[in-house]
Parts: structure tokens; sequence; C-alpha cells
């Protein structure tokens, strides 16, 4: 590697789960560098499936030191019942630590996300309605609450009473009841109580990591048509996928990140409301959404689907460096007798290569060219020359318009499952 960050090359639900996992075999560390508990890494391996939304996916590695990173914001609730489930599992959570620095997802930031939600009315972002918008907004805004807060009840206590009153006063602006302080502190509490030992300065961790010259994988959370200043704004996340924030999120300099793995599927999928031009409505976008089963792993919300957008990956290898691409759920489109990969955008009597601002690309309609189907299983394929012919030509398509060399192929969702292509030309 030595380090190596894994991000989103389309709307998020790619796959990056699975590769992180699959890389993880040879990594000494995994840093979650973005994002909260509000879209979810699906692993399949020996001991079941499990859909991960704060547990770095490198967990499944006892040897591998997990870290939920500075960049990401927590909700203690939700990372305890994970970590329940993955304990009942049998999974070891020794090596699992959290950033004294993450931001906490306070049960009020959940409250005021439904609320604020509700009041956009018809032009709702489509937010899981997880606190994560609110809770980084109060960390711009300097009123956030951290997990180091947790183990200084003193700070902690002070935070909350300057904190406290603000947030009633937007509650009793939509009708809702005040909060109670008391209630609060004793919440957090019990949250020290159950990850204080786990809550560190990561920092000491990651250098010695860094410079020992150990293998190091930075996890990304959904994909760069959802960052907060790359995507299609404003449906989009409130935190940056890109690689470009992997090292302010995880604690290394950007110039330590010498391989970018970017992740993308074979067809495009997109979770919540905004402009995705490729998207496919009716039987045919049904059919597609069963042959992937695409439903949200943290919501379980039907994902819209639609065939690849070529001038979208164009885009998301450019802003992220990518210097590597994992293609997941080939084996999706098996059965299809011919495919389409979107090359442009159609806008008036223009034909755009590029992703313009939200405004326009709400207007553009997609230019399509038609590949083949190859119309026989890849399950069982495991090395690029296994695959059918026209399979192949339609993955060198998709790593022609990136501009990026395909490094490994994914055909299921179980470890054994992804191959590394080792005919790369």
């Amino acid at each position: 590697m030595p380090v190596t960050a894994v991000v989103g090359a389309q709307w998020g639900d790619e796959g990056k789960g699975r590769v992180i996992d699959y890389l993880a075999e040879k990594a000494d560390m995994v840093i979650r560098f973005q994002g909260g508990d509000n879209a979810g890494h699906t692993v399949v391996n020996d001991l079941g499936l499990f859909r991960l939304h704060l547990v770095p996916s490198g967990i499944f590695r006892p040897t591998t030191c997990n870290i939920i990173g500075t960049g990401a914001v927590v909700n203690p609730d939700s990372l305890l019942a994970e970590m329940q489930t993955l304990a009942a599992a049998g999974v070891d959570l020794a090596n699992l630590w959290l950033s004294d620095r993450a931001h906490i997802v306070m049960p009020y930031h959940i409250q005021l996300d439904g609320l604020e939600e509700a009041a956009r009315g018809g032009s709702a972002i489509g937010t899981t309605k997880r606190g994560i918008g609110p809770t980084y907004s109060d960390k711009a805004a300097r009123w956030g609450l951290r997990l180091g807060d947790l183990k200084q009840p003193e700070w902690l206590a002070e935070r909350l009473e300057q904190v406290i009153p603000r947030k009633n006063v937007l509650l009793e602006r939509y009708g809702a009841a005040p909060l109670d302080r008391a209630a609060l502190f004793e919440q957090c509490m019990a949250w020290r109580d159950a990850l204080g030992e786990r809550i560190v300065d990561v920092l000491p961790m990651v250098r010695q990591a860094v410079r020992g010259q150990q293998n190091v994988l930075l996890e990304g959370q959904l994909g760069v048509m959802r960052d907060l200043d790359w995507g299609i704004y404003p449906y989009v996340t409130s935190s940056n996928p890109t690689a470009a924030f992997a090292g302010s999120g995880a604690g290394l300099p950007a110039s330590q990140i010498n391989r970018v793995v970017g992740v993308v599927k074979t067809y495009s999928t997109c979770v919540g409301a905004g402009p995705f031009p490729v998207e496919l409505l009716g039987e045919a976008g049904h059919h597609l959404r069963e042959l992937g089963e695409e439903y949200g792993a943290t919501t379980g919300r039907p994902r819209r689907v639609g065939w690849f957008d070529g001038v979208a990956i164009d885009y998301a290898a450019w802003l992220n460096g990518m210097t590597d691409l994992v293609v997941t759920k080939l084996d999706v489109l098996d059965t299809l007798p011919e495919l389409r990969i979107c090359t442009g955008y159609r806008l008036g009597d223009q034909v755009l290569t590029h992703v313009p601002d939200t405004a326009l690309l709400e207007m553009v309609t997609p230019v399509y060219e038609s590949w083949p189907g190859w119309q026989q299983p890849t399950t069982a394929c495991r090395a690029w020359d296994d695959l059918p012919a026209a399979a192949q030509r339609y993955l060198r398509r998709i790593e022609a318009l990136a501009g990026v060399p395909i490094t490994w192929v994914s055909v299921g969702a179980a470890r054994e499952a992804m191959f590394l292509v080792t005919s790369n030309p």
C-alpha cells in the first residue's frame, strides 16, 4: 500500500465495505475518515452478512487496528448496538478505537434533523434523519460536543449549559418540548462508561503506523456525487467523501496518501433526492433494482437505479486523483441482453462531457452508447481471462472513460468473489 484511500466513485453504495474487507487482509490499520451512521457498508464473510454503519470494515481482521477517525461523527447508541451485533457473531472488538476529537451525534441533532426535513416539504433533501447534518453544522459553528468531552465531566457540563438554550429556541420554533439538561448529561455519562476506554488521542497511533511503513487503509463513506463541495448540492451529505479530505479526517498529511482506489458499480445507484441523469424508471428500473437487490443498508429504502454514467466517473477520477478502480456487481448484469453507458449530457444544443452545477444537471438528458450483454454467469469467475469477452469489453470501456486502470473486479458479495486483474494493458 502503504497508505491507500478507498473512496466512492458514484453516489455511494458502490461496495466499499467488501473492498475494505478484502484489502484489510494485508492492512495494519483501517481508519474511517468521515461520515456517520447515515450510510452502511455491507460485508459478507465466513461469519455471515454484516451491515456496518460506523465500525470500519477492517474489523473482521483480528490483527488490524480499526479507528473511527476525527472526521467522522458518532452516534454512541448506534455504535454500541453495532458493536453488540458484531460481538454476538464472534467478532473480536479489542482493536476498535475512537478519536477523542470526533463529534457526537446528540439526541437533539436527530430530533432537529427530522423536524427540519419535514419543514422543507416538497424541497426535502432526502436525508436519513440520523442527525448527521445538524451535527456537522454544530461542528462548523463551534457548538459541537466531541467524544473526548465525555471523559471530562466538568467541561462537558459547561458545554451543555452553553448549547442547550440555543437548541431549546429551535425546538420551541417547531413546537417541540425543551431539552432536559440533567437527562442529557446522564446519557453522556452512560456513553462514557461504555466507550471511555476506546476514546483516545489516535494521532500518535496513526503517526507510528505511517512512519513505520505499515499498510494503512482510509475508508470513506458515500461517494463524490454526495460530496458537500463537489456533489449535487444541496442534495449532498454534510462532509467530504473525496480523497482530498481523507488525510484531514484520518489524521495524516495528504502527501502520505500514495494510492487512491475508487470503487464503482457496473451501473449507477442513488439514494435520496436530486438530479440523477441516468435514472431508469418504470419496469426497467424495477428489474435492475431487483437484480442488484438495491435497497439501502441503513434505511432499507429502494435505491434509484440507472445505467453506468461515464461522465460522472471521469469527474470522480479527477477529483479524487484515483490510481486504481475496483468494479463491483458485474454479475448483476449477467442476464441483460443490452447495456448502455452514458457518455455525455445533452443540454439544449450542447453535449456536455463534464458534470455541471446542480441547477444545470437537473436539465440534462443522457447521451448513451449501447453495448451487447454477455448473457452468461460470471459469479464463478476468479480471473480476468475467465470473464466473457463481452464483459471484458464492457469493463475496458469503463476503464477508458475513467482514465484509470481497473485493478480488481467483484462478481459477488463474498470475499472470494473479488479478484485481481493481472492483465491490465
